[in-house]
């Protein structure tokens, strides 16, 4: 029997990591090119950020001018995600492995979609860091008309964002939606058939669209009549009265007077009506007192963005000389198109033997300036 476990190991975690690769759709789209050195959990990765430059003017000499001072920020991805899902194999399963290529048995695919949706979730949820949002609150995009695509393709030029590796990620009500719109279903339009024959929608004003049943959706905490207190207010911080329910970490707010975006990454407990939030990004010009918040209301966060606003980190764990002592058989394989790193370990119970999947990876919104949210 350990002869069998053994041949069939490599077969089973190599079919695991080509399902993962299939069902997992937000790490094929964001940043994960970082170390695959085996790691455990809660080891951090530093991610590197680069500075803006300028352009200055060569002034020909006998000695080289001195490199323009950068100051190069860095983001901390901790490894916090350590998640498990173990099945048993029949002996008749275990044949078919041996003798079918390709198959992979049901419970061995129900693990690796359980560990796919764990993934995908805990990217949807770094949305709450994004401030850039396009569309209205409550209404599903595409309904008329694609004027929200262009919307947010604008709103990612203002902010700066690369032009390429751009992603649509919507949620299945979206999606029905814009199948639907002529400008993407359309031959002589779409320039591409593939959207009625396929029901894909593809690449649209350089977007890569795709659909998740992930997408969460926010609920906007702050309630009142928020006010700016005070004129001199600039940076990080606001201070702000009039709220009768303080806000919720990810409510996404204008100033009057200010077309900015601004998304609350922390708010203290009221005080009377006080509250003082964290905002991103940081004010530059003060807003007047009394200047008027008005806050976004609840809604579906869609996201288009560029894959450098997340970074996604995933590292084989590493194997322990103890777990083999106790007789377990531990596998690791790392995918090489998406780069995920997957676990087997193969390990006797009583009277049985379970087979476990697990996977190790921390994620991060590093630049929220190149995602924007399309609320729906």
């Amino acid at each position: 029997m350990t002869n069998d476990i053994s041949a069939a190991m490599p077969k089973i975690l190599a079919r695991g990591l080509l399902s993962l690769r299939e069902q997992t759709v937000m790490p094929r789209l964001v940043n994960g090119d970082f170390s695959s050195d085996a790691a455990q959990k809660g080891d951090t990765i530093d991610v590197i950020l680069p500075s803006e430059l300028t352009a200055s003017d060569v002034t020909p000499g006998v000695t080289p001018a001195d490199p323009a001072d950068t100051s190069l920020d860095k983001v901390q991805i901790e490894l916090d995600n350590w998640k498990k899902a173990n099945f048993y194999l029949t002996d008749r399963e275990m044949m078919a492995v041996e003798s079918r290529e390709n198959f992979l048995p049901l419970q061995a695919s129900a693990a690796v979609r359980a560990l796919a949706n764990e993934v995908n979730k805990s990217i949807h949820a770094k949305y709450s860091g994004i401030y850039g949002l396009v569309g209205n609150a409550g209404d599903t995009p595409f309904a008329s008309d694609a004027s929200v695509a262009t919307a947010a393709r604008k709103l990612l030029l203002e902010q700066k964002a690369p032009k390429d590796n751009r992603a649509g990620i919507l949620n299945f009500d979206a999606e029905a939606k814009a199948l639907d719109l002529a400008a993407f279903a359309d031959v002589d339009r779409a320039g591409s058939s593939s959207v009625r024959i396929e029901g894909e929608i593809g690449r649209k004003y350089g977007i890569d669209w795709y659909s998740d049943d992930h997408v969460l959706t926010h609920v906007t905490g702050a309630e009142g009549n928020p006010l700016v207190k005070g004129t001199t207010q600039t940076g990080g911080s606001l201070i702000v009265d009039g709220f009768t329910t303080k806000p919720s970490v990810g409510d996404v707010f204008t100033l009057a007077g200010d077309g900015q975006q601004y998304v609350v990454s922390a708010a203290t407990d009221l005080n009377g009506t006080e509250s003082t939030l964290t905002v991103s990004p940081e004010i530059i010009s003060a807003p007047a007192d009394n200047a008027a918040l008005t806050f976004v209301s609840s809604h579906v966060v869609n996201l288009v963005f560029n894959r450098d606003a997340f970074a996604f980190a995933n590292r084989p764990l590493a194997q322990s000389t103890q777990d083999m002592g106790l007789g377990s058989q531990i596998l690791s394989m790392t995918d090489p198109v998406t780069g995920i790193s997957l676990r087997l370990e193969v390990s006797r119970q009583y009277k049985q033997v379970v087979w476990e999947f697990d996977i190790l990876w921390g994620v991060e919104l590093v630049r929220p300036e190149l995602a924007v949210r399309l609320a729906g």
